[in-house]
């Protein structure tokens, strides 16, 4: 088998070359980045996500200009300027469309659309243009902050369900819904979404967390890239939906290295998504995650990315409950017996 096939995996019914998928960021905006990240080696992209809250605000700005036409002199009213920030009131949502279309034209790949909000609003009218316009896939990225003390657990997932069952509803896209660490039964939750027409499922979104400014005494926004250690979280859990939830699992945080990709794999992952790592690294750092990944696979005489997908997951696991609390004790015990070699 030659290195191209070795590494082939499936994810939300796409045959993918590879489990190296750029996620959603920044990047793919850039008129020239996706056609570098697929020369690069990527399988698949995720685009930038269309965003809720941009939609809402530039809403608002149209509906606010209109009530001012509304109150203003009737015979004045076709002589109202309008304002030049105006041009671009469709631009978020219309500017998307354009972006996917020209990425469909200029790549080879499977392009993933994405959705980001917490609401009902607008995301089954933007599934159906976005499946329209040509996306492979659709990813839906709900990131929301429970902070509400008279919301339950139930009520925070059923608006996930909420949402995708609406979508599902008028879309034949298959779907993908990135959910948070929060959540309080997380595998429970996962066949909850496969029930409800989730196609897959991506492991975990990171919220970003407001600092406060000591000088100012303002709360300001934090952004930090991930490092390889925060996919150790996704990796754990990847470990234990495998085998209990017949879904296609995604792992995005953390994956910096072909050895963030191995371990995720071997746990049961289908795809891993990079985006810190291309952020501070650039597209070639797809290559050199696949030469080592391969040799990696050559040392273990691993034949391919289906022979180790989910090897080690918590269900084909030497010691399962290495993968739940038995193994704190253990850390623990470890931590004290090094403290004793250092003394």
């Amino acid at each position: 088998m030659n290195n191209h096939h070795r590494l082939t995996t499936e994810y939300l019914g796409l045959q993918l070359a590879n489990p190296f998928v750029p996620s959603a960021s920044p990047m793919t905006r850039d008129a020239d980045m996706p056609k570098r990240l697929e020369d690069a080696g990527a399988s698949a992209i995720v685009m930038h996500s269309l965003f809720e809250e941009e939609l809402k605000n530039q809403h608002e700005q149209l509906h606010q200009f209109i009530h001012h036409q509304d109150i203003g002199h009737f015979e004045a009213d076709s002589f109202l300027p309008w304002p030049e920030q105006m041009d671009n009131i469709k631009d978020a949502r219309d500017n998307y469309l354009e972006i996917l279309h020209h990425l469909k034209k200029q790549l080879d790949i499977p392009v993933i659309a994405s959705l980001n909000g917490i609401s009902m609003d607008g995301w089954v009218e933007h599934g159906r243009e976005i499946e329209q316009a040509g996306a492979d896939a659709l990813e839906l990225n709900i990131y929301y902050i429970a902070a509400n003390a008279s919301e339950t657990a139930h009520q925070v997932e059923q608006r996930y369900i909420d949402i995708l069952k609406a979508l599902k509803a008028v879309v034949n896209l298959p779907i993908s819904v990135k959910i948070s660490s929060q959540h309080s039964a997380p595998v429970h939750f996962v066949s909850q979404l496969k029930q409800n027409g989730a196609s897959g499922v991506v492991l975990f979104n990171r919220f970003f967390v407001p600092d406060i400014n000591l000088d100012t005494l303002n709360i300001e926004p934090q952004l930090h890239y991930s490092s390889s250690l925060e996919s150790l979280l996704r990796i754990r859990w990847v470990a234990i939906i495998k085998g209990q939830v017949d879904i296609d699992l995604g792992v995005t945080g953390g994956i910096h290295s072909a050895n963030d990709s191995i371990k995720a794999i071997l746990a049961g992952a289908d795809v891993t998504h990079m985006c810190s790592a291309l952020l501070m690294h650039g597209a070639k750092h797809i290559s050199m995650i696949r030469e080592d990944f391969i040799a990696w696979m050559d040392k273990k005489e691993y034949q391919s990315v289906i022979q180790m997908k989910g090897s080690l997951s918590q269900q084909y696991a030497i010691d399962p409950v290495a993968f739940e609390r038995a193994n704190y004790l253990e850390v623990i015990d470890s931590y004290s017996r090094s403290t004793e070699i250092i003394k």
